[in-house]
């Protein structure tokens, strides 16, 4: 039996898309397969994790669980849309100030529900900034760079001052050596 499928409309990063697709078509399918936007991430296809989180209409939305027909109309931004002519969005230039990157998986989400956040509330509380991305899930780190990128996103802080990783790892290394020296002559 062929499967049945419709044609959409869809606006992604400031451009117009039709597309014959399957009428169980995810968005997230539809951006990462038909349109070859793989930024957003497929993670677990039940709306749990956040990392397919794409803006429609500037709101933060789950596209592992939106259907793509359901998306027509509305103007789709994905981490590959949030930058602009000037350079990167805010949120993307303080993910990388504060060290809020770590494998990069969660990241396009996280940075998506941030871009969200500020721009319904531009200088959010800690409450806020962590309510709003408590739907993004991230293995790798604490969340504390992550939610002081926003804050410094919002222009609220400067980032925090921090050694580079490499040279943290080799401080540490250095002194677990010498304390071995010590030990072991």
């Amino acid at each position: 039996m062929p499967r049945k499928t419709t044609t959409i409309r869809l606006q992604v990063n400031g451009e117009e898309h039709a597309l014959a697709v399957p009428v169980q078509r995810t968005l997230l399918e539809a951006l990462r397969y038909d349109l070859g936007l793989t930024g957003s991430k497929q993670g677990c296809d039940k709306g749990d994790c956040g990392a397919c989180t794409v803006l429609a209409d500037g709101e933060a939305i789950l596209s592992c669980i939106t259907l793509a027909a359901d998306a027509q109309d509305r103007k789709i931004v994905t981490i590959e849309g949030l930058a602009g002519p000037a350079g990167l969005d805010p949120v993307q230039r303080a993910f990388a100030d504060c060290g809020a990157l770590q494998c990069g998986f969660c990241q396009p989400g996280m940075m998506l529900s941030a871009r969200a956040l500020l721009n319904s509330c531009p200088q959010p509380s800690l409450p806020q900034i962590k309510e709003a991305l408590s739907g993004n899930l991230c293995r790798c780190t604490g969340y504390t760079k992550i939610y002081e990128a926003v804050q410094v996103a919002a222009g609220m802080r400067g980032p925090a001052s921090r050694a580079p990783v490499a040279s943290e790892r080799a401080a540490a290394s250095d002194s677990v050596a010498h304390a071995v020296k010590e030990i072991v002559p």
